[in-house]
């Protein structure tokens, strides 16, 4: 062989080279530009919100095509149980729409390093959501939307009786006037009770803030539920299971209160402002909001719902962006807007619904001239999440006459305080 055609073959053996490595390179490039991230999303629907979420989803992986989101729906009773079961086995979901964030707030992605400006993020939301999100200095969550307790009223069972409803903040009833409304619509309207209310401590604690109490006190140091306004609001709630007012099916045995207020046999119900878009369907009897009645004060309790990202699902970048997406006002505002839901975003506070506007200017009414202590206790997420059931059984014993109301908020009083002396 010759030296000219040595240098020949070398040549050509270290451009055959090159050629493999530029090729190897290149489908390693086209492999990482091909490479798709799949978020495991678990989600409850209370409405419509599930197919509204389902075309936001839509959107947004047209123009992130390297993302895709899997919509893992379930049963708002069953969603708690879902989430403890994929975390505690390891296989924690990117993402999920939480309503008690206290309860997840350790496994939750701090989205602080993921947003631009933590403050400017904060801010753009409603300021007493702040403390169900933000816990020990981290943004363990972003709102979705706010939530309010209200009155949603059988206009056609009202009418028939002849009994007119507040139509404005000045006519609010007192608990005396309302109650005595609901007996005339049951003796003249046909209605077989005079209300439902959702078997919650959280909608029950509106008759507690009505009456000028609360759960904690002011500074959170200690229970205050047991106070002479905790006793009354337990007094009057098993006084209207006495009088036939509310049907003990409910609380005590377990029936469904959205059901029974859909048999049009039933005055009121005591629910959130998701209600409007549920109850849109109904046709066979018309239906309204009106303002709740007024104990020593009005009261309502706010609340959210949130998104939450967690840690160990590979994927908190890809989380973290899809959140920031999702609350941004343009996303936010069409999410609210269509589920006929009420926006956590200062921004957006007024909503072109297509249905109901007039309604959720009263449950916005209502947040506004509810007691601070409401939003003071149920903000407090960690700690409300480890006595909301206590709570809920010492209600049912004072029902099933288990317990008298002293004796059972003395009960939860003494919880809440073990469950303070614990943090």
């Amino acid at each position: 062989m010759t030296r000219k055609t040595t240098f020949k073959l070398i040549t050509s053996l270290v451009m055959v080279m090159l050629l493999i490595v530029l090729t190897a390179c290149g489908d390693t490039g086209n492999n990482a530009n091909s490479k798709q991230s799949t978020l495991d999303f678990l989600w409850f629907s209370d409405g419509k919100e599930g197919e509204v979420i389902k075309e936001i989803i839509k959107d947004y992986e047209q123009t992130n095509t390297k993302v895709k989101i899997n919509l893992i729906e379930v049963g708002f009773k069953d969603m708690q149980t879902k989430l403890k079961t994929m975390l505690s086995g390891g296989k924690p979901p990117a993402l999920s729409r939480v309503t008690d964030t206290g309860s997840f707030a350790n496994q939750a992605v701090d989205l602080t390093p993921y947003v631009d400006n933590a403050s400017q993020f904060e801010d753009q939301f409603i300021d007493s959501l702040k403390p169900y999100y933000v816990m020990n200095d981290k943004l363990v969550a972003a709102p979705m939307d706010v939530t309010a307790n209200g009155l949603i009223y059988n206009k056609t069972l009202f009418d028939k009786a002849g009994v007119k409803v507040p139509t404005s903040p000045d006519q609010v009833w007192t608990w005396e006037e309302y109650i005595a409304a609901l007996k005339e619509v049951m003796d003249k309207g046909g209605a077989r009770y005079g209300m439902v209310w959702d078997v919650t401590p959280h909608r029950w604690s509106t008759l507690l803030y009505q009456n000028g109490g609360s759960i904690l006190t002011e500074d959170g140091s200690a229970a205050a539920i047991n106070s002479e306004a905790g006793i009354r609001s337990m007094e009057m709630f098993k006084q209207l299971h006495q009088d036939g007012i509310m049907p003990e099916s409910v609380w005590l045995g377990g029936e469904n209160p959205n059901n029974l207020f859909r048999s049009g046999t039933v005055a009121t119900h005591w629910a959130g402002n998701w209600m409007i878009s549920n109850y849109k369907d109904i046709t066979d009897f018309e239906w309204g909001v009106t303002y709740m009645p007024k104990g020593t004060q009005r009261s309502s309790v706010p609340g959210g719902k949130f998104l939450m990202a967690f840690k160990g699902s590979g994927y908190e970048q890809e989380a973290a962006e899809f959140i920031e997406y999702l609350t941004s006002k343009e996303v936010n505002s069409k999410y609210n807007q269509e589920s006929l839901f009420m926006s956590p975003r200062k921004d957006s506070s007024v909503l072109n619904y297509e249905f109901g506007k007039e309604m959720f200017e009263i449950f916005s009414d209502e947040l506004k001239n509810s007691s601070p202590l409401a939003a003071n206790d149920w903000s407090k997420q960690t700690l409300i999440s480890k006595i909301s059931t206590d709570l809920k059984n010492n209600i049912m014993d004072v029902l099933s006459d288990k317990a008298t109301p002293q004796e059972a908020l003395d009960r939860t009083a003494k919880l809440i305080n073990e469950a303070i002396g614990s943090q």
